[in-house]
């Protein structure tokens, strides 16, 4: 069964920044993060194939970056200047391949962590 172990999530105010980790516990071909904020739709966030190409949401491309090391089974999602907006609950997603891209449909992403939350002041 594959598991999506996150962490890094918390409270910070707006523009501070925050690491959101996710480690997986078998190979997935692409790896990233959606998010969901209350009464709002799930939003891709970030997500990075296997060569470490990352796509990210075209509004959020100046403030977050994703990383991958596959040999931790680890991808980093690194947020800076983060808003009140950025408030949301934030999953790890995995897949097995194709679409590896963050305007990919949520069902496209078979596996989902738990969720960490994020929560930006003002």
């Amino acid at each position: 069964q594959v598991q999506l172990a996150e962490s890094g999530g918390g409270s910070v105010q707006a523009g501070g920044s925050l690491n959101l980790s996710c480690v997986e516990s078998t190979y997935r071909y692409c790896m990233g993060w959606f998010r969901q904020a209350p009464g709002k739709e799930r939003e891709g966030v970030a997500v990075i194939d296997p060569w470490g190409n990352p796509s990210i949401a075209p509004l959020l491309l100046d403030r977050f970056t994703i990383s991958r090391d596959k040999s931790k089974g680890k991808v980093d999602l690194q947020m800076n200047s983060l808003k009140p907006e950025d408030t949301a609950m934030y999953y790890c997603v995995a897949s097995d391949g194709e679409p590896c891209a963050v305007l990919a449909q949520p069902a496209n992403f078979p596996d989902w962590g738990q969720g960490t939350q994020v929560t930006v002041s003002a």
